[in-house]
């Protein structure tokens, strides 16, 4: 009788503060692990930005050659990414996240051991393709981690200056990379990464269910990734070549009628790999456009500066990293501070004040001249806008995934991914363009051409701070508030 009522007062002894946290502490360790995953599969895609003069050099590259190795981790990564977000709901969250952290890791030691031009190309192809599977899935086990919906809301506002931060490291890094003897350094962290993930994510995520299973929207994956894989394409050669190039012009218009035919398919099957019900939301709309203008403003920040830093100030590549310091040190900072900022204003608050942070921050980086002290405008702006960015993609990550049904936590982490990397694509070959025509305007009226190049940078932040601008009108006026945590 003793033992009996033993046995029963263990069954309903609530669990010691050991147990409980040790819990917390098994969620927190799986959080990270997932964290530092996103973290590195962001941080590949720039990684080799600053070196890229190396790599030109090393394998005797042409400008055609080099465009296109520096935009193939973006063309699979984004192409593949809604493929993964589906397969990833279809066959379970943590087989998906284990195959992409294992593809990535394996194209990322390649990447590092590469002869010649092709196989770094393919390799680098590969590497955004394992990214384009396993960053859904990690996303979509941030839920199974943290099934509390506030825990939830709270990881997902970290999580969404996660994108921000590895893009910056991975500039940083490149520049540190650029600085040593190699440039094959510049996968070595992305290799550790991936060999910890892989041996720890199975003693640290729990088992999901291992998915409905089902038909996969073959036509629909054929033409979405062909599609965006074309128009990344012509993005990403449209300033080397120019618009009129016909190599610009029929991988633009091949890109938008293969996207124009997936919007077509997909209102014709049964189980599409992106319903388009799901980007109906004005919710969602709104969060979605927030990302995609927060990855253009960072992408465009750096490009314009490396350039402005190297070549008008004559910086050196370490110095141009080091420059960028406070930029990361910044979004760093704001990646701390979001989530308890969600958890307490609600994710419309917080988004519309990143939006206008992030704005004033671009206002004051288009003030920029050939001699402006860098202790200045330019250092408010990197101060400014990384603040606000760090706001806005934890605002709008929050929002994008709020109500999403269980059995779509991937295709949601696929959008939201998908919009990150449409930001790179398409604003900054939109700001750039802006930036050149009126830099050869102001040459064609006899400005010298550093002053009218650095005019042209400070024409396109102009124009991406009243973006901004209009951005965060739309989301207050919009993004309705539904109770107090969504910031009414």
């Amino acid at each position: 009788m003793q033992q009996h009522d033993v046995a029963a007062a263990k069954r309903t002894t609530p669990p010691t503060n050991d147990e409980a946290s040790g819990g917390r502490g098994r969620r927190s360790a799986a959080f990270t692990l997932l964290a530092s995953v996103q973290f590195v599969l962001i941080l590949a895609m720039s990684v080799l930005n600053v070196v890229l003069p190396d790599i030109q050099r090393e394998f005797g590259l042409d400008r055609a050659e080099l465009a296109l190795l520096s935009a193939s981790y973006g063309m699979s990564f984004s192409g593949l990414l809604l493929l993964g977000g589906r397969l990833s709901d279809l066959y379970g969250n943590r087989r998906v996240f284990l195959l992409g952290t294992l593809v990535f890791g394996a194209s990322s030691a390649l990447a590092g051991i590469s002869t010649g031009m092709w196989m770094l190309l393919a390799a680098r192809f590969v590497q955004g393709a394992g990214a384009a599977l396993a960053v859904p899935a990690a996303m979509a086990l941030v839920r199974l981690v943290h099934p509390d919906s506030a825990r939830y809301s709270r990881a997902m506002a970290v999580w969404g200056g996660l994108a921000a931060s590895g893009g910056t490291a991975g500039m940083i890094l490149s520049g540190v990379v650029a600085s040593s003897n190699s440039w094959r350094w510049a996968f070595a962290v992305p290799v550790a990464v991936a060999l910890v993930a892989l041996a720890a994510a199975p003693q640290l995520i729990p088992r999901d269910a291992a998915g409905r299973g089902g038909r996969l929207d073959v036509l629909g994956a054929v033409l979405v990734t062909t599609g965006v894989a074309l128009l990344s394409y012509g993005l990403a050669e449209a300033p080397e070549r120019g618009w009129s190039s016909p190599v610009t012009l029929v991988a633009l218009a091949a890109g938008c009628a293969l996207l124009v035919g997936f919007a077509a398919a997909e209102r014709r099957v049964a189980r599409p790999l992106l319903p388009l019900s799901f980007l109906a939301s004005p919710r969602r709309a709104v969060a979605l456009l927030a990302v995609f203008l927060g990855a253009a403003g960072i992408t465009t920040i750096f490009f314009v500066f490396a350039l402005y830093f190297q070549e008008v100030r004559g910086y050196t590549a370490l110095e141009t990293s080091a420059a960028f310091l406070p930029f990361g040190l910044a979004l760093v900072i704001g990646g701390l501070c979001v989530g308890r900022l969600v958890q307490r204003f609600g994710p419309r608050v917080v988004l519309v004040t990143g939006l206008v942070l992030a704005g004033l921050g671009l206002a004051a980086l288009s003030r920029i001249g050939t001699h402006t002290p860098y202790a200045g405008v330019i250092l408010a702006g990197l101060l400014l806008f990384p603040a606000g960015a760090a706001l806005v993609f934890a605002g709008s990550t929050v929002t994008a995934t709020t109500d999403v049904p269980q059995g779509q936590a991937g295709l949601a982490g696929a959008v939201v991914n998908t919009a990150l990397e449409a930001g790179p694509a398409l604003g900054l070959v939109v700001l750039v363009t802006l930036a050149t025509g009126h830099a050869t305007a102001l040459e064609h009226a006899g400005r010298n051409a550093a002053a009218a190049q650095t005019s042209g940078y400070g024409f396109a932040f102009a124009v991406a701070a009243a973006a901004f601008a209009a951005a965060a009108v739309c989301t207050a006026l919009l993004l309705r508030p539904r109770s107090r945590h969504d910031g009414g």
